[in-house]
């Protein structure tokens, strides 16, 4: 197999309401709200219509990328054996993904995250981490692992106990490890971990401006090129509209961002860059040519709705 992603494996159930029912529940129009109380949770799903489910979180969103692009794939991460866990592992299969995980009923359901989208098209998001956040090292598929070119982790997965446990496991055992940052929050949280990580544990590294600039402590970009050459990593940062760069050893290389696009929905931007930066990689591609693909993914996901193509 290419490449093995572990991550949260989180539901997204689209569903549409009016105006009031945002204020009602005290929700914040356009923001995304963590939920950790279970019947919170379900209170809010009580009599919506599902309008769709879809298998998301992060890394899995770059999985079924990379499964597009048709490269041979998979995919481990915690669900309940459950209405949505069946869903979940569903929606991979039907994208061509291997999944390495034997569901059984959990203590807690399958992640969700609640899609909310108002007449205005705006999309408010509550999110239940259910079982997601609650992955071992029991649950790793080691030979899928071992087998893997790649592996490819996402920092959102990050948490002291099991997750840590799970996480360090995945990279011992693994030939090559990727991550991505996540975002800052995320960072911040957990800025002397990911920097050890960052120049000890992996080979790739993808991170905004905003994330590698915090997890350094820089001041301005030449301080993240400068740290990039010292590492000795493939280190790939977005910048928005100044477009992207990797940086590995001496060598720089930059790509403008795409102009003149329709940007419909930033959703998913972050996880179909690395996409088509990792099917490069895998398939030998130069570090131009693997931006190049990144920034088209990227580009093509920002002008529809979802982080799936």
């Amino acid at each position: 197999m290419k490449i093995l992603g572990i991550g949260n494996a989180i539901v997204d159930v689209i569903c549409k309401v009016e105006d009031d029912f945002i204020k009602k529940n005290h929700l914040t129009k356009g923001l995304m709200k963590l939920i950790f109380d279970e019947s919170e949770f379900a209170n809010l799903l009580t009599n919506l219509k599902i309008e769709k489910t879809i298998s998301g979180g992060s890394v899995a969103n770059s999985i079924v990328g990379l499964s597009q692009l048709g490269d041979k794939v998979g995919f481990i991460g915690k669900i309940s054996d459950d209405t949505f866990g069946i869903k979940y592992e569903e929606g991979l299969k039907k994208e061509n993904v291997n999944f390495f995980y034997k569901k059984k009923k959990e203590l807690l359901p399958t992640g969700t995250c609640l899609i909310l989208v108002t007449p205005d098209s705006e999309r408010t998001m509550c999110t239940f981490l259910g079982t997601a956040g609650k992955i071992s090292k029991n649950d790793l598929d080691i030979e899928a692992i071992e087998e893997s070119e790649i592996i490819f982790l996402e920092g959102y997965l990050w948490d002291e106990g099991e997750p840590k446990q799970a996480f360090e496991k995945a990279i011992n055992l693994s030939n090559k490890t990727a991550m991505s940052l996540s975002d800052k929050f995320c960072v911040d949280r957990h800025k002397s971990n990911f920097l050890n990580l960052v120049k000890n544990k992996l080979d790739l590294v993808f991170a905004n401006e905003a994330e590698i600039m915090s997890l350094i402590d820089a001041k301005n970009f030449n301080e993240v090129i400068s740290f990039g050459k010292q590492i000795n990593k493939h280190l790939i940062v977005t910048r928005g509209g100044k477009g992207a760069v990797s940086i590995y050893n001496n060598e720089i290389t930059e790509v403008d961002a795409k102009k003149d696009l329709k940007i419909v929905d930033l959703t998913g931007a972050g996880d179909l860059f690395a996409s088509g930066y990792l099917h490069g990689f895998i398939n030998n591609f130069s570090q131009k040519e693997c931006l190049t693909k990144a920034t088209e993914m990227s580009s093509k996901i920002i002008q529809q709705i979802g982080a799936r193509l």
